[in-house]
């Protein structure tokens, strides 16, 4: 019997599962492993009690794992990379499987195959990947990025952009005399006093994505601005989209693509999904957006059984 040993190491948490070939034997999730927000020593205390308590719960000794696939952001850092591999071979058996997180939600979606996915929480991210069959057994495979940049310098359609946007749109309406309750709901929602500290807080530089699901609330209350912010949301995203479709192309004629999408904004706010969906449909007909987020771990485990 194989077993086989699957990580999905996010920025807020970090899941696992321990499967046979056929179906999954435990799961089990702990906090984020990330060492530039943990710090390399709770980074390893926290992965090596994941592991531990899936091998407890699956009855499996982790050196009879026969291969293990982690996805983890940062792994064109050597130091995220090394310790990664050391930590996972000083207590698990066969081969190990190290790649962007990016690519297991890829695989979660296609299996290996071309697509594009999109990832939209606290930032945005995007890339598409091509596969070509060069006859044989061989494949040639190309991915195209688009975005990642920073809250300051990218990031369209986040969370992060919607948070800065509505605060915005807020101001322009109170200059306006537009209607709309997006100061209101920011100020109640950071505990402030007055349209100064408002202000004062924003150009702070704040967790602006942490207002997203307020803003959510608030178009879902009525508030036609909150909702306009949140449709140009859906429509930065598919602009974005578009450009890494356009970038594939390049590669030939590559047929009709899916996208699949990840991260709390796509996942929690149908408002933005929906904007999305919809401006591709229009203007990318030939891409066709798959209901339901990607389950990275989906990827991983199927890496991890030697999809990869």
């Amino acid at each position: 019997m194989a077993y086989f040993l699957a990580l999905d190491a996010g920025g807020t948490k970090t899941t696992g599962v321990l499967a046979d070939e056929t179906k999954v034997l435990a799961r089990a999730s702990c906090g984020s492993v990330k060492l530039m927000r943990v710090g390399e020593a709770e980074a390893t205390v926290r992965l090596l009690g994941l592991v531990e308590e899936l091998s407890t719960i699956a009855g499996v000794p982790l050196r009879e794992v026969s291969r293990t696939s982690m996805g983890l952001a940062g792994l064109s850092i050597a130091v995220v990379r090394d310790w990664a591999d050391r930590t996972l071979r000083s207590v698990v058996g066969g081969e190990i499987d190290l790649c962007g997180d990016e690519e297991i939600a890829l695989d979660g979606a296609f299996a290996g195959g071309t697509g594009i996915l999109v990832i939209a929480g606290t930032g945005s991210n995007f890339v598409g990947r091509v596969v070509v069959d060069d006859g044989g057994d061989t494949e040639t495979v190309a991915k195209y990025w688009v975005g990642g940049w920073g809250p300051a310098l990218g990031d369209e359609g986040s969370g992060y952009w919607i948070g800065v946007e509505a605060v915005k749109a807020g101001l322009w309406a109170r200059d306006r005399g537009v209607p709309t309750r997006l100061l209101e709901v920011v100020q109640a929602f950071w505990g402030l006093e007055s349209l100064g500290e408002l202000v004062e807080k924003g150009n702070a530089q704040p967790d602006f994505a942490a207002l997203a699901p307020v803003i959510a609330q608030c178009a879902e209350e009525g508030d036609e601005l909150a909702t306009a912010v949140l449709e140009r949301a859906g429509q930065e995203l598919a602009e974005q989209v578009g450009l890494v479709h356009l970038k594939m192309r390049e590669a030939g004629d590559i047929g009709p693509v899916g996208v699949a999408y990840t991260g709390s904004v796509l996942e929690m706010i149908g408002l933005v999904r929906a904007s999305m969906v919809s401006v591709l449909a229009e203007s990318a007909p030939q891409l066709t957006v798959i209901e339901g987020a990607v389950d990275s771990l989906d990827g991983a485990l199927w890496r991890a059984r030697g999809g990869a």
